[in-house]
């Protein structure tokens, strides 16, 4: 399984391909950042962010796209671009008919820490062990992004064996519904 992990921003908008199974060595296939100027117009950025993650769409060919799902923060504008550069690579992806998954921050951590609460260094180190590198990827958005494919690997085979459960319990729900009640046939009495 190949998979390209976002974690979006408008200024640094971390990127990473990882491709293995789990259970397996996962192999990095390539990490980086796509930069946008912070004094740039908004939609100059969002365009710049689409054009990055396309680039990495064409040389990497990713089979799924985990991306970091945005959650409450107290400021509402590192929100909105966070929600805005989220929105373009998921689009970026759907466009191409790449299934995209979103984990949210305390999901990645703990299926590459063991601990929801693990701070940028932890994952650094942890994805830095994982997948065999001589340092941890710079900057930490890079990091995160790698976290983010390797959580996605790992998580797939029970989401998906999940998803299968339950879609064999409703077509079982649905062929044994109670039978309706047989029709009694209405005799016309004559006038």
């Amino acid at each position: 399984m190949r998979v390209l992990g976002v974690d979006p921003g408008l200024t640094r908008c971390g990127v990473g391909v990882v491709e293995g199974v789990a259970g397996r060595p996962l192999t990095m296939l390539g990490v980086g950042v796509v930069r946008t100027a912070a004094d740039a117009e908004l939609g100059h950025r969002l365009v710049a962010i689409e054009r990055g993650i396309e680039e990495w769409l064409d040389e990497h060919r990713p089979e799924f796209v985990a991306v970091e799902r945005v959650f409450s923060q107290h400021n509402v504008r590192t929100v909105m671009g966070t929600a805005q550069a989220s929105a373009v690579a998921m689009l970026c992806a759907s466009r191409r008919g790449i299934p995209v998954a979103l984990h949210t921050p305390s999901e990645v951590k703990a299926a590459v820490t063991g601990s929801g609460r693990a701070d940028k260094a932890q994952v650094g180190a942890m994805v830095t062990r994982l997948l065999r590198l001589d340092a941890p990827p710079k900057p930490a958005d890079a990091a995160d992004a790698l976290a983010l494919a390797i959580c996605h690997i790992w998580r797939a085979p029970a989401v998906n064996r999940l998803q299968q459960a339950r879609a064999a319990a409703a077509a079982a729900a649905r062929t044994a519904r109670v039978p309706r009640t047989p029709t009694v046939p209405v005799r016309k009495v004559p006038r």
